[in-house]
């Protein structure tokens, strides 16, 4: 299944001269939405993944299903004050200041093969406070799959040395 013909491509949002690429038309086609579901889940099926990690909240639309697949807990990542528990939080960096995000403290014991999923590999900056969260907690980090990957943006330079897969990629 041609994947990228399900993604709708919207010039200048949110702002002139950006190409965003919308993954709600892939979404709310039930074939493809379950094509890209297997296809992220299917190198770790062997891999006794334990935890899928989700940042918020487009990771949480994958991430789910993958969790379902692998037969692994899912873990959400999300902005301060939004988790009900005592967490942990890591910073980093946007292009004009910095944001946080946090993880339950107890989310992630020590040893647990961990797999991180979400929609877009970009700048890299929030996947790379995501590894440094379950890294902090002593998770074993054995993936990290994105559905696209904006490849311009050499997000995969903050995650150096960690698996990462795609299964569309932008040039």
């Amino acid at each position: 299944m041609d994947l990228k013909a399900k993604i709708r491509e919207v010039p200048d949002f949110p702002k002139q001269g950006i190409l965003f690429y919308d993954i709600t038309t892939l979404l709310a086609d039930p074939a493809a939405s379950e094509e890209v579901m297997n296809r992220l889940a299917m190198p770790y099926l062997d891999k006794n993944i334990q935890k899928v990690v989700g940042v918020e909240s487009r990771g949480f639309i994958f991430g789910t299903p993958v969790a379902e697949r692998l037969k692994a807990g899912f873990i959400p990542v999300r902005k301060p004050g939004k988790l009900p528990y005592d967490t942990i939080e890591e910073s980093y960096d946007l292009e004009y200041g910095s944001d946080n995000l946090c993880m339950h403290r107890d989310a992630i014991v020590p040893g647990e093969r961990v797999l991180i999923v979400d929609d877009l590999l970009a700048t890299g900056g929030t996947m790379e406070a995501t590894v440094k969260l379950i890294q902090q907690l002593g998770g074993e980090i054995v993936g990290i799959a994105f559905v696209i990957e904006l490849l311009f943006l050499n997000g995969r330079d903050k995650l150096k040395g960690l698996p990462v897969s795609s299964l569309l990629s932008y040039e």
